[in-house]
Formats: structure tokens, sequence, C-alpha cells
């Protein structure tokens, strides 16, 4: 059977490399490309392929709400990922959004071609580093979200928590008896660590992580 892929990624440059390593694969067929995730949205519904090549980290609508959107709309469309971020809060985002895989980018030709026909299969899979982190946090052992967004100091996951709570700057100073300048400096640096454009994207980011409710 032939695993009709959409390649979803931001890079022209790897997102190229990416279809052309596909093309050599002989149970594999690009069906369409895309740069952001609600193009990806789109072109999953237009061309229904069987797997979704997903990044995370991408404009206009990030891979985990990509991954949301394709797999509410058509859960038989399987989402792996294939990323450079390989935190805790990134994997279990993409999972509780419907990825059915997670490779990191630097996965050769073989590990690409296996995941692929699995996920099309319904199995699921994962890079040798994350494995272990998911069979741990499935199996009640290990503590893979425990801290959500350990790049953060406490501060700023306090910070982002309000910020998801719905909370304005100011209601976050009065909240936390600090000034406006420390929570907008606050906001600032975790706008940066998360590596997202504005607050609807890092309410975004919170929620999936489990904050803000």
């Amino acid at each position: 059977m032939t695993v009709r892929v959409l390649v979803v990624d931001d890079h022209p440059l790897y997102r190229e490399g990416l279809v052309t390593v596909l093309a050599t694969l002989p149970d594999s067929e690009v069906v369409g490309e895309a740069d952001n995730g609600e193009q990806a949205v789109r072109l999953a519904h237009e061309l229904a392929p069987d797997v979704v090549l997903m990044d995370l980290h991408m404009p206009v609508l990030n891979g985990v709400e990509a991954t949301r959107a394709i797999t509410a709309a058509d859960p038989g469309v399987a989402v792996l990922v294939l990323t450079m971020l390989d935190g805790d809060e990134s994997v279990f985002a993409a999972l509780r959004a419907g990825a059915r895989g997670y490779l990191l980018k630097g996965a050769d030709r073989a590990e690409i071609a296996r995941a692929l026909e699995s996920v099309s299969q319904g199995q699921v899979v994962f890079s040798a580093g994350i494995a272990p982190r998911v069979l741990a946090y499935f199996s009640g052992g290990g503590s893979a979200t425990a801290t959500p967004f350990p790049d953060l100091t406490d501060r700023e996951r306090e910070v982002l928590d309000l910020v998801a709570r719905g909370l304005t700057n100011a209601e976050i100073a009065r909240r936390l008896f600090v000034s406006d300048k420390t929570v907008r400096n606050h906001v600032s640096n975790v706008f940066a660590k998360l590596q997202v454009a504005g607050r609807a994207e890092a309410v975004a980011r919170a929620r999936d992580a489990g904050l803000g409710a």
C-alpha cells in the first residue's frame, strides 16, 4: 500500500530535502506541501492524506494547533511529528493534540520510512530518545509533565499561568504585588523562551501544558 503524505515545514530547504527523500521510498507518495499550520489544515481537508508529516514550530498556526484541528476533523488522518523540539512540553502537547508519532529531525531515511508505515496502520511511534519518557509517563513512574516549561523560572511560569487565565498585565501585577514593568519583563521573557509571537499563542501553549485551568 502506498502511503500518501502531506509534508508540513516552514523551512523551504529542509522541506524540499524531505520531499526528495520521500520520493525515493517505494511505498510513499508526497501529495502536498505546506509551510504553515493554517495551510496544513486546509490541505489535509482537501487532499485527505494518510499521514501528515508535521513540524511544530511554524508561523500563522503552530504544529500542535494544526494537529488538533486535523485530527478533530478527520481522526483517520495520522499526524507524525518531525521536529527539532525534544522537550517534554512539546512532546506531550503534540500527543494530547492527537499526534500518533514523534520523531526528531536527524532521523534517517529508514526511520522515517518505518514511522510512516507504522502510523498509517494505526500504530504509535517515537524516536528512541522520546520513547522512555512517554512510557514512564503512561506507567505513572515518571515525572514527564511534573514541571511544564522547564526553561521558565518559577515566577515566569506563575505569570504564564495567570496570562492563560485571562488576566491582564495590570491584574497580574496587583495579584503578585509587583510593578506593571516587572510583569511586562516577565511576559517578554516567557514569549522569548517559548518562541511565541504573542499572547494568544502563549495562552495556547500554556493550556496544552495544563496551565490556566
